[in-house]
């Protein structure tokens, strides 16, 4: 058994005109969400061994706050920026096995979408939102649609 933590980056501001969406920051509140969730995961005492983040500004400061948390580094993955669920579950089959617990950083639809797929749950995903999904493999590389479950979706609000 495995556990997938699929994670939307926080808000992020979009007040500086002309800034291309791949460099788009954290606003204040996307700032102030995200190492509140960050503790509340470690708190919570999820054993996060590794994180993945899309390259963009908002999600790699986003995953930067769960590092911090967990004493981990956050391992770019140029792929996971405005990717399609299939690209998400593929990226996840590809983890080491030796890593039971992982999350991943990215952006809707896709984060949304790859829940759905992977747990045939459909979930509304706000940012700075995380998915905890189980999923019933020894290996990554077995991770198919259908192979989770959605065990909590945690939000900034709940």
């Amino acid at each position: 058994m495995k556990t997938l933590l699929l994670a939307r980056h926080a808000k992020s501001d979009w007040d500086t005109a002309g800034l291309r969406d791949h460099d788009r920051p954290l606003n204040a509140r996307g700032r102030r969400d995200a190492p509140m969730m960050a503790r509340r995961l470690r708190d919570e005492d999820v054993r996060l061994q590794r994180i993945l983040s899309s390259t963009a500004i908002r999600a790699r400061s986003t995953a930067g706050e769960y590092a911090a948390a967990f004493g981990l580094a956050v391992v770019a993955e140029p792929a996971l920026y405005a990717a399609s669920a299939r690209t998400i579950l593929g990226i996840a089959s590809a983890l080491p096995d030796d890593v039971e617990v992982a999350m991943l950083v990215g952006h809707n639809p896709g984060m949304a979408d790859a829940v759905a797929e992977l747990t045939g749950s459909f979930v509304e995903f706000p940012t700075c939102a995380v998915a905890e999904c189980a999923v019933d493999v020894a290996s990554w590389s077995e991770l198919i649609e259908g192979s989770g479950t959605l065990l909590r979706l945690r939000t900034p609000r709940d």
